[in-house]
């Protein structure tokens, strides 16, 4: 007889781990690196063996699912300011939160001649989805998030930048949210990666040392081709905007040069 852990995973099956996962950080078990990494681990494990080793140390699956958390309304700027949020601010000095910290609310970053680092990879996310209020001026505001993660970017730079480092999972994976909204005059706001970062010193937990035993160096080969090719989709995505973008102002000149033309009756 075939062993019942041999039996080969499903997607709902996959699906139903995942949410077990983001349930478990939602109550503070898991840190937002450990839900990303465990994760990726339920979409790639191939067999019921795997889904379960994965969550070996958390509580029953059996209870309901959670409900999604509302997407912030889409409004004006004041709207966003108005909303109830812990702030980290750096005016004229630094502000950093790294390490072990708890996020069960918005959070706000403001950075006036200053600088504001807030490092979310070993924090315990007790929220669906962690939403950031980052405004830098003539300062910079970085944001450190786990490479897996899916970040909403959206926002203003004014003779300012908005940079975005992250290698993102592909759309359709149920991954931790990250939604910054992003406003810069004359100042910086980064978000980056794993990758960007200093990386994390983690204790070896009883699922990863079990879960290296079963796939060896062939796992830490997987996740690395996995961010590659999340870092590559990225790439080509932004250098196939640039192109068009360049395109549009070319298009642009040419007209308006043209019009010029007609107007002098050539």
């Amino acid at each position: 007889m075939t062993d019942p852990g041999e039996l080969r995973a499903s997607d709902a099956e996959r699906e139903a781990v995942v949410e077990v996962l983001r349930e478990a950080s939602v109550e503070g078990r898991l840190t937002l690196s450990e839900l990303t990494e465990r994760t990726e681990a339920a979409y790639s494990a191939k067999t019921h063996a795997e889904l379960a080793l994965i969550t070996q140390d958390l509580p029953s699956a059996n209870r309901p699912t959670a409900a999604a958390a509302p997407k912030p309304p889409t409004g004006a700027f004041q709207q966003q300011l108005q909303r109830a949020r812990k702030w980290f601010v750096g005016v004229l000095g630094e502000n950093k939160r790294r390490g072990a910290w708890r996020i069960d609310e918005e959070i706000g970053a403001t950075a006036v001649l200053g600088e504001v680092v807030l490092d979310l990879r070993e924090a315990e996310v007790r929220t669906d989805v962690v939403d950031i209020m980052a405004i830098a001026v003539l300062g910079n505001v970085k944001i450190i998030v786990p490479d897996g993660v899916y970040v909403d970017l959206d926002g203003v730079a004014v003779l300012g930048e908005r940079k975005l480092e992250v290698a993102q999972a592909p759309q359709g994976m149920n991954v931790p949210v990250i939604r910054i909204h992003a406003y810069a005059m004359l100042g910086e706001i980064k978000i980056i990666g794993d990758s960007r970062a200093q990386p994390l010193r983690r204790a070896m937990t009883a699922w990863r040392e079990q879960w290296n035993q079963l796939h060896g160096a062939d796992w830490q080969a997987m996740r690395r081709e996995l961010h590659a090719g999340w870092r590559e989709t990225r790439r080509g995505m932004h250098e196939e905007w640039r192109d068009s973008r360049r395109q549009m102002q070319q298009d642009l000149r040419d007209t308006r040069r043209q019009q010029r033309r007609d107007r002098r009756g050539y």
